[in-house]
């Protein structure tokens, strides 16, 4: 498939290009020193519509496709890799509550999470429950027009300076703890609601303009219209949800990595040794040719697995599985060697490779691991339904 891209895809990239040059890069490095989260300039994006890209337009979104959403992010995490992250998360929430809220939810919490008025975190991790998601215990217990919630969550992006939350809870567990993917059902909680607390702001590696904190939620009461829609289903929308994360973070390291990239062509030829440029040594050319490569590669199977994605295809979770630990082993592996061609400069603070080494590396853990990744891609080839090729 040809993924030149077309008229609008160009404007979009454009304006995202301008954006993350004029609003992101020149205070990146400040966010993640100072551990900033950058709420009114994520204001500044969501009246640009980049918080809102694939909601429905008939819900005030753009409505544009996955595709068109990952060039986006990929050029605006050019600008910062850990705001443009925490984009796409805002951007999957909204996504979740215009298209799966009853009416009075998404006249009450659309309007505000699609211009950033409002900011989202999306609940699903807890502590016993990464990986094996489906196996988690926050519980939602229906009592008359309302339900009680009660569990912990961890690992929120967002946590305890977003306004809105989206947690995934067990339903069903009047009579006794139900298990499994079946029972587990999606929510709209207001950040501030009474019985909600926030742990500490984790110390991090790299995503440091954004907060990391653990949700505890103590007899929470919300509305029964902010469930998503019905019982039961909210596993099934956390699934869509990761497909199109999985999208997304992917275009967040393939953008970082080409930002790396650029700089690193720049520095070689600046940067003399023995009497000549570095870009003149066959070692570097070569390294610069091996990056270029496996970045342009995982481009092309991230925008592939997005048109999947867009078309519905009955094999787009396996794309996008594919993309995902693809582009973000790439991503973390240019960025490594980006490091080390600059050198001792590469190491230190007043340079940005050591945050884009930093940013890039929960890549490949969040939105489900990369060998999570493995056994989704492994179970389809093995599959006697699969057509991947």
């Amino acid at each position: 498939m040809d993924f030149e891209l077309n008229q609008d895809q160009c404007a979009f990239a454009d304006t995202a290009k301008q954006f993350a040059t004029e609003q992101l890069a020149p205070l990146a490095a400040e966010w993640d020193e100072k551990q900033i989260f950058p709420k009114a300039v994520l204001r500044q994006a969501g009246e640009l519509g980049f918080l809102s890209l694939y909601t429905p337009e008939e819900q005030g979104g753009l409505g544009l496709s996955r595709l068109d959403s990952s060039i986006i992010f990929e050029q605006l995490a050019m600008g910062c890799t850990s705001t443009t992250a925490f984009m796409t998360i805002h951007n999957m929430v909204g996504w979740m509550v215009a298209s799966f809220a009853s009416e009075q939810a998404k006249t009450e919490f659309c309007p505000k999470l699609l211009t950033g008025e409002a900011l989202a975190s999306y609940c699903l991790t807890e502590a016993n429950a990464g990986s094996d998601a489906a196996s988690l215990t926050t519980s939602a217990v229906k009592d008359g027009d309302s339900y009680i919630l009660n569990g912990a969550k961890a690992f929120i992006s967002g946590a305890g300076e977003t306004e809105v939350l989206v947690v995934m809870a067990r339903t069903g567990c009047e009579g006794g703890q139900s298990t499994g993917a079946s029972g587990i059902s999606a929510f709209i909680v207001p950040a501030d609601a009474p019985g909600v607390s926030y742990g500490r702001k984790e110390p991090k590696m790299g995503w440091n303009s954004q907060p990391t904190r653990a949700v505890t939620l103590e007899n929470v009461e919300i509305p029964a219209s902010y469930l998503l829609g019905a019982e039961g289903e909210g596993f099934k929308f956390a699934m869509k949800g990761l497909d199109g994360g999985r999208i997304n973070i992917a275009s967040c390291s393939i953008g970082t990595a080409q930002q790396a990239l650029n700089q690193t062509k720049q520095y070689v030829t600046e940067r003399r040794q023995f009497g000549k440029t570095l870009s003149q040594f066959q070692s570097v050319q070569f390294k610069l040719a091996d990056m270029t490569t496996e970045l342009v590669a995982a481009r092309q199977l991230v925008r592939y697995a997005a048109s999947k994605l867009d078309r519905q295809d009955p094999e787009a979770t396996a794309y996008c599985a594919m993309a995902k630990r693809f582009a973000t082993d790439v991503g973390f592996r240019v960025c490594d060697a980006a490091m080390q061609l600059y050198g001792g400069y590469g190491y230190i603070k007043e340079y940005p490779l050591e945050r884009h080494f930093r940013d890039v590396r929960v890549h490949q853990i969040l939105e489900g691991t990369n060998e999570i990744m493995r056994l989704i891609i492994s179970r389809r080839v093995l599959s006697d339904e699969a057509e991947l090729l």
